[in-house]
C-alpha cells in the first residue's frame, strides 16, 4: 500500500482552470510566519515534477525565480535603459546601435536561463565572417555587461558570455601615414579651405582629432616668454578632449607642446579670420576650431570637410584618408628623420613606448642604424 505523504511534503494535482499539472513543495515558513510554497507546472506529471526540481534548485542556490519569458532581448533592453546612466551620449548611441543591429536580432528571442556558452560562441563565429575584431569586441562587451546586470538581479545563475572569447574578425582598414611628398601636397591643396589650420596643427603637432576639437584659445600661447629663464616658446596646452568630462584619453595625454613657427603664424591669421567671421560668437565658447556659429565641430563633419579640403592633393585619394591619419603621419615623419621613439612617445602622449610601437609599428622606422654607424666610425679610426 502506497504511503501517504505527510502534510507539507508537497503534492501533485491537476488544475482544471489552467489545464496543467501542478507540483508543489513546502519549504517551511518565512519570518512573518507565512508558509513558503514553491510550484512547478507542466502539461504532464513528469514535466511538472522536473519544473519543480529546477525551481527548488534555484531556491537552494539563493536565486530568485526569473519570469519564464525573460529573454536576452529583455535583459539587453533593461541594460540600455538603466545600465548606461552617466555615460557619454556617443557611447550610449554606439551601444544602442550594436544591440539593436546585432545582439537582439541574433540572440534576443533566446530565454536568458537557456542561453549557453555554445550559443554565444556560434553567434560570434557567424558575426566574425562579416565584422571586424573591434566590432566583435564591442558586441561581446555589450552582451557581457547586459547579462552581468541581469545576474546581479537574480535573473540568471551565471554569465555565460564571460566564459566566451572573442574570435578574430575581418581585417579592418589599416592605418597609414603620408609620405613627406604627400604631406606637402595635402598642405598645398588645403590652403584655401576652412580646415587648413586644423590640418596643419594636427600634422605638425600630432594632436588627436578629439583633442583639437576641444582646444580653446586660453590653452594656446602664440607669444611665449622669450625673456624668461629658460625661455618659453609659443605653445599649446593639450589638456582637454571631447570625451565625457573633458578628460584626455590617458593621464600622459595631458601635455604642453611647443608650436612650430608655421603653426604660430597660421593660428594668428586663423584667430583674426575667426573673429571677423563670427563676431562675438567665437569668444563665447572660446573654441579654436568651431562651426561658423561658434559651436563645437562634429566628428563626421570634420571627416567630410577634411576630405573636401584635400580632394585636389596630388597623389592622394581623399576617400582613403581620415583626419586621425595626420597623427600617424606626424609619427612617421619624425621617425624617418631620426627622432628617438622615446621622444615621439612623449610628443603624442602615449603612456609608454610600447604603446607607440604597437599602434604605430608600421610608421616607426624598423631599422635601428645607430649601432652600425657607430661601429663603422670606431673601426674606421683604427
Amino acid at each position: 500500500m502506497t504511503k501517504r505523504r505527510s502534510r507539507g511534503d508537497g503534492g501533485l494535482h491537476w488544475d482544471d482552470k489552467r489545464q496543467r499539472w501542478i507540483a508543489t513543495a513546502s519549504l517551511g515558513y518565512d519570518p512573518s510566519g507565512k508558509r513558503i510554497v514553491k510550484r512547478g507546472s507542466g502539461k504532464t506529471k513528469t514535466e511538472a515534477k522536473n519544473k519543480l526540481k529546477e525551481v527548488l534548485r534555484d531556491y537552494e542556490d539563493g536565486l530568485a525565480i526569473a519570469p519564464a519569458d525573460y529573454t536576452v532581448e529583455r535583459a539587453v533592453n533593461d541594460w540600455l535603459a538603466y545600465g548606461l546612466n552617466g555615460r557619454d551620449p556617443a557611447t550610449v548611441k554606439t551601444c544602442t546601435i550594436l544591440c539593436r543591429t546585432h545582439i537582439i536580432p541574433g540572440l534576443g528571442a533566446r530565454k536568458l536561463r537557456d542561453l549557453s556558452a555554445e550559443d554565444v560562441d556560434k553567434w560570434l563565429a557567424t558575426k566574425a565572417k562579416s565584422l571586424s575584431t573591434r566590432t566583435l569586441q564591442g558586441l561581446h562587451g555589450c552582451l557581457n555587461r547586459a547579462i552581468k546586470r541581469a545576474m546581479a538581479r537574480d535573473k540568471v545563475k551565471r554569465n555565460v558570455v564571460a566564459l566566451c572569447s572573442v574570435p578574430k574578425g575581418k581585417e579592418g582598414r589599416p592605418s597609414k601615414a603620408l609620405t613627406f611628398a604627400q604631406a606637402e601636397a595635402v598642405l598645398k591643396a588645403a590652403e584655401s579651405s576652412r580646415m587648413y589650420a586644423y590640418i596643419v596643427l594636427s600634422l605638425l603637432t600630432g594632436a588627436r582629432t578629439e583633442e583639437l576639437r576641444a582646444l580653446t584659445w586660453d590653452h594656446v600661447d602664440l607669444d611665449g616668454a622669450p625673456d624668461a629663464r629658460p625661455p618659453v616658446p609659443p605653445h599649446v596646452a593639450v589638456w582637454r578632449s571631447v570625451r565625457a568630462g573633458g578628460d584626455t584619453k590617458t593621464r600622459k595625454s595631458r601635455r604642453t607642446l611647443a608650436l612650430p613657427k608655421r603653426c604660430v603664424d597660421l593660428l594668428r591669421r586663423h584667430r583674426e579670420a575667426q573673429q571677423r567671421e563670427q563676431g562675438d560668437a567665437w569668444s563665447k565658447g572660446g573654441l579654436v576650431f568651431a562651426s561658423a556659429t561658434g559651436k563645437p565641430l562634429d566628428a563626421a563633419n570634420v571627416r567630410r570637410d577634411f576630405r573636401n579640403a584635400i580632394k585636389d592633393a596630388e597623389g592622394v585619394d581623399p576617400k582613403e584618408w581620415t583626419p586621425r591619419e595626420l597623427r600617424h603621419s606626424f609619427v612617421s615623419l619624425l621617425s624617418d628623420n631620426g627622432i628617438p621613439i622615446e621622444e615621439i612617445s612623449r610628443l603624442v602622449g602615449h603612456s609608454s613606448t610600447a604603446v607607440t610601437e604597437a599602434v604605430y609599428r608600421k610608421q616607426i622606422r624598423p631599422v635601428l642604424q645607430e649601432g652600425a654607424v657607430a661601429m663603422d666610425r670606431i673601426f674606421r679610426k683604427r
